[in-house]
């Protein structure tokens, strides 16, 4: 399988221009010839533009085919990404299977040059960040105006996303591997010489520094404009960061940079400025995780019936996770939960809801919901977290909008970056406690102890709360844990003990920035990996 594009810098063939024809003014009917001050003056005038910039921005997160030459079920945008790296966890267990269009990297056999997983994860990032550049371009940073503020802060705080998300398949986790090789840096600033004379790779501090660096820009625009997403968006806003999104992001980011003050101060600002809720435990009971619309929902990736990522009826997100409508999962690619991680669950906790028992049946389910699962006959743990797009049992259409931050993340957040740092583990083992027994689990109880205790406790949490998600994997890097799936029910031929230095974790980028980028070359690259070797499971 090819990539469609060659995302190589070093030759601007996959310049923004070519994405899509509403966020490069260059599309717009002016002239082929016209200044980037024109542009921005033109901007300036009508923020309309920007606007349509931005949105052609967030359209890029669920474009259907636009990686591979070839069909290939796996090209719907990031979801994908998600779910691939998902797939080379511990938690999100599945079979070897043709149904399973994520099965090389479900046996980590993905870490080549070749493999769709690097394809699709620098392909849809470098798309989102082309497109970011030229949106900021046009947008000047000097701007009064409270829209193009606004929109600013969007296409920095898009790409600081992007380049956080290949920092993190590209390179080990920032604290301890700063100097070490990670991605192309290309902004709008250097963009025109990259594409001259080709660019290498910068460091993982170089790239957390630019991440940042959006990030407190976007922040201080964002407030700067007082604006919301549903002010400037009548139609599924959240699509849009708002200024508890990008203080999410931003805390996403401290977190993985042990900046743990900074991490607590911006996972509280989330919390404070966001306008929803958690879920409680009679609301999050069973299937979900549908919508935009739902209250606990920061920020996601809009779906609508007409996209082509639904009218392929398989191409997308619910045909590869969900369990209660049609799709490779149903036809027996089923996504199930670590048996371990389930057991892990108290019965009081609604979470273990989400999933089948060994038995198959969810308390969590209606009468018609368990009956169609039963009749399906999945495996043993089987997810039901997502439910089916309006609810239908069985549909084809498979619209469901997919989650990238929910509020229930920011707490955790808290806790972790609060016993780690100066506020002490006693504090986090409260922020945690009060969490959970509030939202989850009434029954919940832990004592607490050292700031790595505290700290393990709310893995274990996130592991839960956070199924399925895409943050899995990136979670088990940054805290250097192994890639142990010992005793969660995975077949003979996938339990692995992967250590947490191994250069297995670590993508390989793709042949077609090898091939033409003419600053970097393939002995500069992560170099390919075998699969791992198995390893015994553990009797129960």
């Amino acid at each position: 399988m090819k990539s469609k594009y060659l995302i190589a810098s070093a030759l601007g063939l996959l310049s923004a221009a070519s994405l899509t024809g509403c966020y490069d003014m260059d599309t717009l009917p002016y002239s082929q010839n016209v200044t980037e001050q024109q542009k921005g003056q033109a901007v300036e005038a009508n923020p309309e533009m920007a606007q349509a910039s931005i949105t052609g921005i967030t359209a890029l997160f669920s474009v259907c085919e636009a990686i591979f030459s070839e069909r290939d079920d796996t090209d719907y945008g990031f979801a994908s990404v998600m779910v691939y790296l998902e797939s080379r966890g511990i938690d999100f267990v599945a079979d070897l299977s043709g149904y399973n269009w994520y099965q090389y990297s479900t046996a980590l056999f993905d870490c080549r040059v070749t493999d769709p997983i690097t394809d699709m994860t620098w392909g849809t990032c470098y798309n989102q960040i082309f497109a970011a550049n030229a949106a900021l371009k046009n947008i000047s940073a000097e701007s009064q105006d409270p829209e193009l503020q606004f929109y600013r802060a969007q296409a920095l705080a898009i790409r600081a996303f992007d380049y956080f998300t290949l920092a993190q398949a590209y390179q080990f986790t920032y604290y301890g591997n700063e100097d070490k090789p990670c991605v192309m840096l290309i902004t709008e600033e250097n963009e025109a010489e990259a594409t001259a004379d080709g660019i290498g790779r910068a460091s993982v501090k170089d790239i957390y520094a630019q991440i940042m660096k959006d990030l407190n820009e976007a922040v201080t625009l964002i407030e700067a404009s007082k604006l919301k997403p549903e002010q400037v968006l009548d139609a599924q806003p959240k699509r849009f960061l708002s200024a508890a999104a990008i203080h999410g992001l931003r805390a996403r980011v401290n977190l993985v940079m042990h900046e743990w003050d900074a991490a607590a101060q911006d996972a509280q600002d989330a919390i404070r400025l966001f306008a929803g809720a958690p879920t409680t435990p009679e609301t999050a009971k069973g299937p979900g995780f549908a919508s935009l619309s739902e209250s606990n929902w920061m920020w996601g990736i809009a779906i609508a019936e007409t996209d082509r990522v639904v009218t392929t009826a398989i191409v997308n997100w619910p045909s590869h996770m969900g369990s209660l409508n049609d799709g490779y999962a149903t036809a027996g690619a089923w996504r199930r939960i670590n048996k371990a991680l389930y057991d892990y669950i108290p019965e009081s906790d609604v979470r273990k809801t989400w999933f089948l028992d060994g038995e198959g049946f969810s308390a969590g389910l209606t009468e018609a919901q368990q009956a169609f699962i039963t009749d399906a006959e999945p495996e043993p743990y089987t997810q039901v977290k997502f439910a089916p797009y309006q609810n239908v049992l069985g549909t084809a259409n498979n619209a469901n909008d997919i989650p990238l931050m929910r509020i229930e993340e920011m707490y955790y957040i808290l806790a972790e970056a609060q016993a780690m740092g100066s506020a002490g583990p006693a504090t986090g083992t409260q922020t945690l406690v009060n969490f959970v027994k509030t939202y989850r689990d009434p029954e919940y109880s832990f004592a607490g102890g050292s700031a790595e205790a505290v700290q393990d406790e709310i893995w274990m949490q996130r592991r839960v709360e956070l199924w399925g998600e895409g943050l899995s994997t990136f979670d088990l890097m940054r805290l250097k844990k192994p890639f142990d799936r010992r005793g969660g029910g995975w077949g003979t031929t996938l339990v692995y003990d992967v250590q947490p230095n191994d250069p297995v974790l670590l993508l390989c980028i793709p042949q077609s920035e090898v091939n033409g980028n003419k600053a970097f070359t393939q002995a500069e690259n992560n170099q390919p990996q075998s699969r791992p070797q198995s390893v015994a499971d553990i009797e129960e």
